[in-house]
């Protein structure tokens, strides 16, 4: 395993000397800098596992520094202050903001390590750095939807995310859940049918997000259901998502009082290609968040071309694609800066550049309804025109098969044709 990377902040050069000294011998690797500004700096391009950060600096002083990095979720580690006599009050202090601990000058040895090694161990079980709404970007797009997120986070009834598939609908939910509160993201529909009641007692007084509520089968739609109507009884808040349509559609849709109140308290959210000036700022983001989670020693930047090729892509599957996209890039690229030519390679892998992907006037026509459109049409209208819509995706899939239809669709091949002729599609 890499050594620890510790980052020490210090105007004074014998100090900053020192500590460098003893942590080197020490089988850290070590990094010094003299003010906010080379902090700030190391602090990104390093990814230092530690930092011990001095309270008095000439240019901004060590307590608004780490205010800076709380506030900014930002910090990849532990920081220990470093204070003289006259600033331990002001030390103490800092452990309120979110300091682990503090050095009292002069730091002696045994001390040092024995503060730096518990603040290393106590970092083994901090959550890692993740992608969230404050790092998602600062665009108007993004300050529009967290004020509008803002007015909904007191409220504890259900909620329904509407954003395209991969985007930022747990991120927004996180937001919104009360923090020190039970949380659970549902991976297992299945509890769901199985035990909703129990579910709401286990997270009482928290949140519980289902995504892609979609995918839910029949039995356990009865369960989310009922997980709705008895919520209110458990303070328990219920958000989920969707990117696809909640339409009624025999017996294997939503209660449609459900479905009503569902979408009475539903926020639609923007796919990150209505926003792409934030993806530069995205990307490093997801990329420090990677280092930090990797045991490699490897440091990777990227270059300003890199980013602003990423920045003129289509992003399909929003937010979780260009994550695996620079995952991938920090695996395979050779240098340490991650340039250009790196990402029309990976471009080319996932497809992202490819002409299939691009708008033509064929696959124009072709093209599926914005979800919002279906939310401003009356139920039977909207109804039809997804059917429309899926029944004329899979023919095109299954060149114009009538029994490759009814196969996928789950509808009889008599009753079949007559749906066809009332919705006016042809078959070739």
């Amino acid at each position: 395993m890499s050594a620890k990377k510790i980052l020490v902040v210090d105007d004074e050069l014998g100090i900053r000397e020192l500590l460098s000294d003893i942590l080197v011998d020490e089988g850290f690797e070590a990094f010094v800098a003299e003010n906010a500004t080379e902090a700030r700096e190391l602090k990104k391009n390093k990814i230092p596992d530690l930092i011990l950060l001095d309270i008095w600096m000439p240019d901004c002083d060590g307590i608004t520094l780490l205010k800076e990095w709380v506030n900014e979720k930002s910090l990849t580690g532990p920081v220990v202050m470093m204070s003289g006599h006259g600033t331990i009050d002001t030390a103490l202090e800092a452990t309120k903001i979110g300091a682990f601990d503090f050095l009292e000058k002069p730091i002696t040895l045994q001390k040092l390590l024995k503060t730096v090694n518990e603040a290393l161990k106590h970092s083994n079980h901090l959550p890692r750095t993740e992608v969230n709404l404050l790092n998602i970007g600062k665009s108007a797009v993004i300050q529009d939807l967290k004020k509008r997120l803002d007015k909904v986070i007191t409220l504890r009834t259900p909620l329904l995310l509407v954003g395209p598939q991969g985007g930022c609908a747990k991120i927004c939910a996180q937001y919104l859940h009360p923090k020190n509160q039970p949380w659970i993201d549902i991976q297992d529909f299945e509890v769901i049918s199985n035990a909703p009641t129990n579910l709401l007692d286990q997270y009482r007084g928290g949140t519980i997000f289902l995504h892609e509520i979609s995918y839910l089968n029949k039995s356990q739609k009865k369960g989310f259901n009922l997980m709705i109507t008895k919520a209110a009884h458990y303070d328990t808040r219920i958000i989920c998502s969707t990117s696809k349509l909640l339409i009624q559609d025999g017996e294997v849709d939503f209660d449609e009082r459900i479905l009503n109140v569902l979408l009475s308290g539903s926020l639609s959210l923007p796919s990150i290609n209505e926003h792409k000036e934030d993806i530069p700022e995205l990307a490093s983001s997801i990329l420090t968040m990677h280092l930090t989670k990797s045991d490699t020693s490897d440091y990777k930047v990227f270059d300003v071309a890199a980013l602003n090729l990423m920045r003129s892509m289509d992003w399909i599957n929003d937010i979780e694609e260009l994550e695996s996209f620079i995952f991938n890039l920090m695996q395979t690229s050779l240098l340490e800066k991650i340039n250009a030519d790196d990402v029309k390679r990976v471009s080319n892998q996932f497809s992202l550049l490819n002409y299939k992907n691009k708008p033509t006037k064929n696959n124009k026509k072709n093209k599926d309804y914005d979800m919002k459109d279906f939310f401003t049409k009356p139920l039977k209208e909207a109804r039809d025109n997804f059917e429309k819509m899926y029944f004329k995706y899979h023919l095109h899939q299954n060149n114009q098969s009538m029994s490759k239809l009814s196969e996928v669709s789950g509808v009889e091949r008599t009753h079949l044709y007559r749906k066809l002729k009332q919705l006016g599609i042809k078959v070739k």
